[in-house]
């Protein structure tokens, strides 16, 4: 079976100068990636530069230079404080936005959502951005897509673009909407795409500071927080499918599955267990990026749980597998956080929704 695409999600930066907190703590977060393997890439969602000043992406540049993975940078409104993304294009370069990649064979798409990428108004797309998204999803075919903006469709300004947008998401291919803007952490799942949105680095409203680690894996979207403080290892489920993220009847578990799970960091020892049953053991086959057990699924078992020790430290990330094709979660509004999942603690999720979307400050 191909590997999942993974990657890691550092919220928006907002850096300001190389004395605050925030350029510390992407320093940080960049150290951090670099001591493990087991990632495709870094995501950063726009609202790199708190007010798109050169010396600001002269701040980023640098984060990005020292990063061993490769990194994909979308804009923000904050990227077009200055009028202009001229800064923001001869700050990181870059392909111009829009563009797509391929990776482990997930058609990975990137928006720019400051208008055509020449620095058009905040929170919209364009007639030939959106036309490109239609072509690339109707090329994409049965093929899974993951799609990379600043903020929810709902929340472009352009006419008629935030339903346009929201139906060809709906009704193509694309599995994952990887977001920034909302500064807090929040999936949701219409019951075809989940949308996950990872708190700000920069601006932070709630919790403590760090990044998210996302999979998509034949179909399935895993997510989980992890908090820069916290020693690795760090686990990630990334098959069977959670039943709250669950968007595919086949997503339902028989009585028998492959459980996968992706470890990132020293791992000594890899075990899983359903519900309070004894911890069983897990491989990893040579060259394969996850650790992987065939499970048999007895009737009435709600949860699975994968955990990982190394290094005198250990974590663990537990799924309840969706057991019925017919419970799949069904939108209330596609393309907004009408379909929000609401507080997951053991995913980052706290529910508060402290932000410029909703609770929080307006920024």
């Amino acid at each position: 079976m191909p590997e999942p695409l993974a990657f890691a999600h550092i919220g928006d930066l907002h850096l300001t100068t190389g004395e605050a907190e925030n350029a510390r703590d992407f320093a940080a977060i960049v150290a951090q990636l670099n001591a493990v393997e087991g990632l495709d890439f870094v995501f950063l969602p726009g609202d790199n530069a708190d007010n798109g000043r050169p010396e600001q992406y002269a701040l980023v540049r640098a984060g990005l230079d020292s990063l061993h993975l490769p990194a994909h940078v979308i804009t923000g409104d904050h990227d077009m404080e200055g009028g202009s993304l001229d800064a923001f294009q001869a700050g990181l370069g870059g392909p111009p936005l829009p563009y797509a990649v391929d990776v482990r064979g997930v058609r990975c798409l990137f928006l720019d959502m400051c208008g055509t990428g020449t620095g058009g108004p905040d929170f919209r797309l364009g007639p030939e951005q959106v036309a490109w998204l239609a072509s690339e999803l109707e090329t994409a075919g049965a093929r899974d897509c993951a799609l990379f903006m600043h903020s929810y469709p709902s929340d472009l300004k352009g006419e008629g673009e935030a339903s346009q947008v929201a139906d060809l998401i709906h009704r193509g291919p694309v599995r994952l909407v990887e977001m920034g803007h909302t500064h807090y952490n929040e999936l949701a799942n219409d019951g075809r795409t989940v949308y996950a949105a990872a708190r700000s680095t920069g601006q932070i409203e709630e919790g403590p500071v760090g990044y998210a680690v996302a999979a998509l894996d034949g179909g399935v979207v895993s997510w989980r927080f992890k908090e820069l403080a916290r020693p690795w290892p760090f686990v990630l489920i990334t098959a069977p499918a959670d039943r709250r993220l669950a968007i595919d009847a086949g997503h339902a578990v028989g009585e028998r599955f492959t459980l996968r799970a992706l470890v990132l960091g020293p791992a000594e020892r890899v075990e899983f267990r359903l519900d309070d049953g004894p911890w069983q053991a897990m491989a990893r086959e040579d060259g394969a990026r996850c650790h992987a057990a065939e499970v048999t699924w007895p009737a009435g078992a709600r949860a699975v749980a994968v955990r990982a020790r190394g290094r005198g430290a250990e974590d663990t990330d537990t799924i309840e597998p969706a057991t019925e094709a017919d419970g799949l979660p069904i939108s209330r509004g596609i393309g907004s956080d009408a379909d929000a999942l609401g507080a997951w603690p053991a995913r980052g999720l706290l529910g508060t929704q402290l932000g410029p979307n909703r609770n929080g400050r307006q920024w």
